[in-house]
């Protein structure tokens, strides 16, 4: 029994483990050299962007940490700020990747001010000693649009959890954090003064801790201990960096879409992007704090089938679990509310006692609990008819019942479900005795297909 326990709790050492293997098995064991900076995700984006008709000359002067928020510990906080102090250098690195825009030197102006006059003063002190005319400084370049902003918030610990196993000495668990950082992005015209366009984009910063033990007395005074595991963090500044572009990312796309600049491609090619970009800020305005995104997804019209068996209840002794199958329909009066109705055939048996085919038509009203995830439990009620396959039997009968549902697609679901199957009468299986009526289960396992435009929630004015 013991090698069969420990089987098990190798199978989840296993699941906690083998998901991180990459970087469980790629632990650091020596000094590393130094290599260029990795890209995220966004930034090769930015650099397939189609090109802008022409450039826009930019100005940024100071692109802060608002929060002024410091590095948390487990005994309070450090001086350490919790987040990078130079967002305005990622800015501008990101502006050149785009590719789309001419970032100029403002951060430091002064240094660069200081460098011209140190300029001017020595080609005038080399004109009086070898009488030349030399060119004069080119002029500086100035912005058409300053770009403020700057790291808004930093918010730690919006979720944290984990999971764990242990026994007889062998244990594994697992945990993790997830942070938040926020940005915002403004443009602002230097003829007018007016704000162009002002986009903000989020980003979770996950943590995650591994580890697994064994403590055991294998022999009399012999202990035999071990233990492994490891910590992952994802990097502040890279979160920071993907933030900041995809930033410039929404600013580029709705400044094409306000017709701020201009892109140098056909125009199926800006559809494209453009139809892109609100699809995905659609599925942001709708995703919760928490990554749970709510969108209207079941139709007005469905219908479903399903497969599974059924278990007499009744005043035989030894039932059996015998075949089921349904097919209805469903209308929904809203997303959460519904009444559906449906066909079954099914069977009921009792060992070497009873076994017979039966119909039902069933009239339920069903509550979705989560009608805009695609996970959803769902609980429903109602009344029935169930008639035996000779049809000399009418039977009444009540049902309630509960199941979990899953949109594979925007038309199709899976759902599991259980119904309890109350009789009105004791003659279901032919035999009348005791004060208990009658009674059977369905367990059941559906296909659910959708039609038309989802229901749409209704918004408080």
């Amino acid at each position: 029994m013991y090698h069969k326990l420990y089987r098990v709790l190798l199978i989840i050492s296993c699941v906690f483990v083998l998901p991180r293997c990459g970087a469980y098995f790629n632990q650091p064991i020596v000094i590393e050299k130094a290599r260029i900076g990795a890209d995220t995700e966004v930034t090769k984006t930015l650099r397939d962007f189609p090109l802008p008709i022409e450039p826009v000359v930019v100005g940024v002067y100071k692109f802060r940490d608002q929060t002024g928020q410091y590095k948390p510990t487990q005994g309070g906080s450090t001086f350490s700020t919790a987040v990078t102090q130079g967002a305005t250098t990622i800015l501008i690195k990101a502006l050149e990747d785009s590719r789309w825009f001419v970032p100029i030197e403002r951060e430091n102006l002064s240094n660069l001010l200081n460098e011209r006059n140190i300029i001017r003063s020595t080609r005038k002190e080399y004109r009086k000693t070898k009488n030349l005319n030399e060119p004069q400084l080119p002029p500086l370049l100035y912005a058409g649009i300053i770009l403020e902003g700057g790291i808004v918030s930093y918010d730690s610990n919006i979720i944290t959890g984990g999971v764990g196993a242990r026994y007889f000495g062998i244990g594994a668990s697992t945990k993790y954090r997830q942070d938040r950082i926020t940005v915002y992005l403004r443009a602002v015209s230097t003829s007018s003064g007016k704000i162009l366009k002002t986009v903000y984009v989020s980003k979770t910063i996950l943590s995650q801790a591994l580890d697994a033990n064994f403590f055991r007395y294998v022999k009399f005074k012999r202990l035999l201990e071990a233990e492994t595991g490891f910590t992952k963090n994802e990097p502040t500044q890279m979160a920071v960096t993907e933030a900041i572009e995809k930033a410039v990312e929404s600013l580029i796309i709705e400044g094409v879409e306000d017709k701020l600049w201009a892109v140098d491609a056909d125009s199926e090619t800006v559809k494209t992007l453009i139809k892109s970009y609100r699809s995905e800020k659609n599925e942001a305005q709708n995703t919760g704090i928490y990554d749970r995104y709510f969108k209207e997804r079941r139709t007005k019209v469905s219908m479903f089938v399903k497969g599974g068996g059924a278990l007499i209840s009744g005043d035989y002794n030894t039932p059996e679990l015998t075949y089921a199958a349904k097919i209805g329909t469903r209308w929904y009066f809203n997303p959460y509310l519904n009444l559906n109705a449906s066909i079954a055939k099914f069977e009921l048996s009792n060992q070497k006692s009873f076994s017979k085919g039966f119909n039902a038509i069933d009239l339920n009203s069903e509550l979705t609990l989560l009608p805009f995830e695609k996970l959803s439990p769902f609980l429903y009620g109602g009344m029935g008819v169930v008639n035996d396959d000779d049809f000399k039997n009418t039977l009444l009968k009540i049902q309630y019942g509960a199941g979990i549902e899953y949109l594979i697609s925007n038309t199709i679901g899976l759902s599991i479900d259980a119904t309890h199957n109350i009789m009105l009468d004791d003659k279901l299986d032919g035999v009348t005795q005791g004060k208990r009526d009658d009674h059977y289960f369905n367990f059941s396992l559906g296909l659910n297909w959708y039609f038309g435009n989802p229901v749409k929630r209704k918004k408080v004015e």
